[in-house]
Formats: structure tokens, C-alpha cells, sequence
């Protein structure tokens, strides 16, 4: 990326991350404007000005094109870290208090992030959440959710899965790992998440 290029609209650090999140796939414009509600012309700009960038790669199948995140170039990468560092302030308001109670694992996990139908939807019935920490903690890890329960300011329940750093490589071929790794929001170490995404996809 030339200095040049550093400026990056909203919807150009969506596609971005979208296309980092899902690893496993490639997507055209007319896709990415589906998923990400904006018209396929405007996807097929934008997606023109990401490759020029160098953020994301083109890749030609018969007569159309596909793109997917340039996880070979190292500036590209340290760029999506950074992105997604600011996931911190996406979190819906419906989960503020989940957010605030979940920062009580930092210093304790590797990475950590929630899935599932409550980044989405208000009206939702539980909560899923990734722990992925050293198995030597899990005492200290029990005690901090047995803490959260006892608070009693989240009203919902709470699904952990809870995971070794051993047990992201283990699992990335399995359809439903794949699906809470590519649709989350990050509230520990996106660093870890991002170096996660690139072992996986290998």
C-alpha cells in the first residue's frame, strides 16, 4: 500500500473485513452488494479500488471475476488488526452490558469474541461466546463466569465455548467453527484473531 492509497471509505473497511472474517471463501460484487445491502455497481467499484490498494486480490473464473482479503501482504494484514481493534465500538447497545461484563477475561484468554444471533437481532435468547485460552487457566476462567452469573446484570443466558489455541487448527475444517470465526464481533486480542484466520485458512 503506497501512502497514497491509505484512505479507506466505511463501506470500503466493510468490505474488507468481511472478506478478511470469511477465510474459506471468494465472493463476486454482485454478492458482496447482497450481503452488505449496497447496489453491485458500487460493489464493483469499490472492490476495483480495494484491489488497487492492495487490500484485497482479484482472482478471474471463466467470465467472472472473484475477490478475496490479500493475506500475503504483511501491510494489508497489520491494517485489518487495527480494524478490527475498533470492533470494540460496534458492539450493538443491546450488548453494552454483555461487553462490559465479558472484559472481566482479559489477562486470562487469548482471544475472545461473540457470535451468534445477539450481534444481530435485540430480541435474541442467548448469548454465544469464544474463549480461547491456556487450558492451565480454566480454574480462574470458572471463576470469572461463575462471577458474571452471580452479578446478575445479564439477563440472558450465556453459551461458552471455550478452546485451546491448539484446537483452532483442530477444528477449521468443521462447518460451524468456520461459521463463528467469519461472523463475530471481537472484544479481545484481534491481533490473536487475525493470526487465527491466517493459520486457518491454510
Amino acid at each position: 500500500m503506497a501512502a497514497i492509497n491509505i484512505q479507506f471509505t466505511k463501506i470500503e473497511t466493510q468490505i474488507a473485513s468481511y472478506l478478511f472474517k470469511h477465510y474459506k471463501d471468494r465472493f463476486n460484487p454482485r454478492q458482496l452488494a447482497r450481503l452488505l445491502k449496497i447496489n453491485h455497481a458500487n460493489a464493483n467499484r469499490l472492490c476495483k479500488i480495494l484491489t488497487e490498494k492492495q487490500l484485497i486480490r482479484r482472482e478471474e473464473i471463466g467470465n467472472s471475476l472473484y475477490y478475496t482479503y490479500n493475506y500475503d501482504n504483511p501491510l494489508a494484514v497489520k491494517f485489518m488488526e487495527y480494524m478490527l481493534s475498533l470492533e470494540k465500538l460496534q458492539f450493538p447497545t443491546w450488548l453494552s452490558v454483555v461487553q462490559h461484563s465479558l472484559e472481566r477475561f482479559s489477562g486470562k484468554i487469548k482471544i475472545g469474541l461473540v457470535f451468534g444471533s445477539s450481534i444481530r437481532d435485540r430480541h435474541f435468547n442467548d448469548i454465544d461466546v469464544l474463549l480461547v485460552y491456556d487450558k492451565t487457566d480454566v480454574k480462574a476462567i470458572n471463576k470469572l463466569k461463575a462471577e458474571i452469573r452471580a452479578s446478575q446484570q445479564i439477563t440472558k443466558p450465556i453459551r461458552y465455548v471455550e478452546m485451546g489455541e491448539e484446537d483452532l487448527l483442530l477444528n477449521k475444517d468443521d462447518r460451524i467453527f468456520y461459521s463463528l470465526m467469519s461472523e463475530n464481533l471481537i472484544f479481545h486480542s484481534p491481533e490473536k484473531y487475525a493470526e487465527a484466520i491466517i493459520k486457518c485458512r491454510k
